[in-house]
């Protein structure tokens, strides 16, 4: 089982002429996610072609969706237009948007925030490598793989990963594959300041999936996400989590590669993280080599 999305997913691509939604757009298709729309305003009618596939293109994600019964959508728009692309996945009726842009104006996000409440729409980002759930097939093909993250790291199996940080997302998925342990789902919820998943509602999901028999949460300094599941996991958590926090040497009020992962206040520091894990029960991994074995020791 998985969380959010499965090999049944039906995906369209916002952005898809782009260079970079091409490419994944192409890549999302080689793993066998079922890519059946794509979307890019005035190219209507037209089709993505690659290999033995051809994407039919739409002017609106609301056409695309009556076309094709589309369920997901990844947002591969640049920044000025990507929080209108998030709404307009919302307004189209779309269970989950995954926007991968990075570089969203805050107050933007904001906007697509409000405009959210109250829509059966999740978004997972922005800023985020996406989100991998693992086939069966060669390689794990057979997935559903939505965003940039490299899908032949995966593999099919029970352990659910959750991170701030796309590259710490990778190295946890490898980790674990190398060791020959497998993957329910890998959820990377993107380093901005305001986002639309956080890691309390993955680490629920991942509770509540029957599959899932550990989890590896990966958070960094700023803000109060981790402090808040680690919170919840004291109280409600009924599987082994292993975690990690970066940025555990940065400077106070160092601007960081994510937006979002800035000390200022006294609040959000690695030391306030790790103390809020280690009161949770959840195994702390000394380094990121160390997150898959933190997690294998306690299971």
């Amino acid at each position: 089982m998985a969380i959010l999305v499965t090999p049944q997913t039906k995906l369209l691509v916002q952005g898809i002429t782009g260079e970079f939604g091409a490419r994944h757009a192409k890549l999302s298709l080689d793993y066998g996610t079922q890519l059946v729309a794509g979307v890019t305003p005035g190219k209507g009618g037209q089709f993505f072609e690659h290999g033995n596939f051809k994407v039919p293109i739409f002017d609106t994600v609301a056409d695309a969706v009556k076309q094709t019964g589309a369920t997901a959508s990844a947002v591969f728009v640049p920044p000025p237009f990507a929080a209108d692309a998030i709404l307009e996945g919302a307004d189209a009726g779309l269970e989950l948007v995954v926007a991968i842009t990075e570089g969203i104006p805050v107050r933007d996000m904001i906007r697509a925030k409000q405009g959210l409440a109250g829509s059966k729409t999740r978004l997972i980002g922005p800023n985020c490598p996406g989100i991998v759930t693992p086939g069966t097939g060669k390689d794990s093909h057979g997935g559903c793989r939505i965003g940039i993250a490299p899908g032949y790291i995966h593999k099919k199996g029970n352990i659910g990963v959750v991170s701030r940080s796309g590259t710490l997302t990778y190295e946890a998925v490898w980790q674990l594959t190398s060791r020959g342990v497998g993957q329910s789902t890998c959820v990377g919820i993107g380093g901005d300041p305001v986002n639309g998943t956080s890691h309390l509602d993955v680490i629920q999901l991942f509770m509540a999936d029957p599959e899932t028999t550990g989890i590896i949460m990966i958070g960094e300094i700023g803000g109060s996400a981790e402090e808040e599941a680690a919170e919840w996991i004291a109280k409600h958590g009924t599987k082994p989590v292993a975690g990690f926090i970066a940025g555990a040497t940065a400077p106070p009020g160092r601007r960081m590669g994510h937006a979002g992962a800035i000390v200022s206040g006294g609040k959000g520091t690695a030391e306030a993280k790790i103390a809020a894990f280690k009161a949770a029960g959840i195994g702390i991994a000394a380094t990121p080599s160390d997150m898959a074995d933190t997690l294998l020791k306690m299971m």
